[in-house]
């Protein structure tokens, strides 16, 4: 088990959701968290319902310097945990250059620039914790999903890449995958989402991988069986199993 009191937890994408869940379930283990998001009104309503320490620090993942002055307030962290994320259901026939921009922009890339301003400290004191956040619908291309799963690839390969680089340091890189959450972000699917999670479920296995020593949580199984088994498909079987007809 984890050592939380006495952390600092940055927690970028809070105001929502999982996000908010998670940056619950940290206050309640005994860390302070700083909490961030677009939304001041959502980050201050989540300060004064948390058990412990907390405070609100407003960004825009897709902006650097909202993100320089966001890290600069937050302040010495222990860990950053990283649950921005942005979403639309979007097919390649109807491509949306604006709604696909913004879904790498904030996932992916928003991702890449939070990093940039905490692992750099966190190598040179060589200590902290980071955790990110993919899907599992990463693991290999659907239909309907343009722009969401690369954005999701994207963070998952860069986790992988983060722990094969600091593994044997004192910097701690965890990635968690969960399956289909019910935000307001998959309230836009007019399709059956197996085995949706409430927030509060999927943040407790969230948490209780955070607690562990293991690089990698995907949930809920069998879905995340059947996914990350079907990178073993050729493409000859995959594709036509999963393709729109037309």
């Amino acid at each position: 088990m984890r050592e939380w009191k006495g952390k600092r937890y940055w927690i970028v994408g809070a105001s929502e959701g999982l996000g908010r869940a998670v940056a619950e379930s940290i206050s309640r283990a005994g860390a302070e968290v700083i909490v961030s998001a677009r939304s001041r009104d959502r980050l201050d309503d989540l300060v004064a319902s948390v058990p412990g320490k907390a405070s609100a620090v407003t960004i825009d993942v897709t902006d650097q310097s909202s993100i320089d002055r966001a890290a600069s307030e937050a302040g010495e962290i222990d860990g950053m945990v990283y649950l921005a994320g942005a979403y639309w259901p979007l097919g390649s026939e109807k491509w949306d250059a604006e709604k696909i921009t913004t879904m790498v922009d904030t996932n992916f890339l928003g991702a890449t620039r939070v990093l940039g301003a905490v692992v750099p400290r966190f190598v040179e004191k060589d200590a902290g914790h980071i955790v990110l956040t993919g899907s599992l619908s990463g693991f290999r291309g659907l239909p309907g999903a343009q722009g969401y799963v690369p954005s999701k690839a994207g963070v998952m390969t860069m986790a992988e890449c983060l722990y094969s680089d600091l593994r044997h340091t004192g910097v701690e890189v965890q990635v968690v995958n969960p399956g289909f959450v019910r935000t307001r972000l998959t309230d836009k699917n007019d399709f059956k989402m197996p085995q949706r999670m409430e927030p509060e479920d999927a943040a407790r296995r969230f948490f209780e991988h955070m607690n562990s020593d293991e690089f990698k949580m995907s949930y809920p199984a069998p879905l995340s069986w059947l996914l990350r088994g079907s990178q073993l498909l050729p493409d000859w079987i995959y594709y036509p199993l999963v393709s729109k007809r037309r």
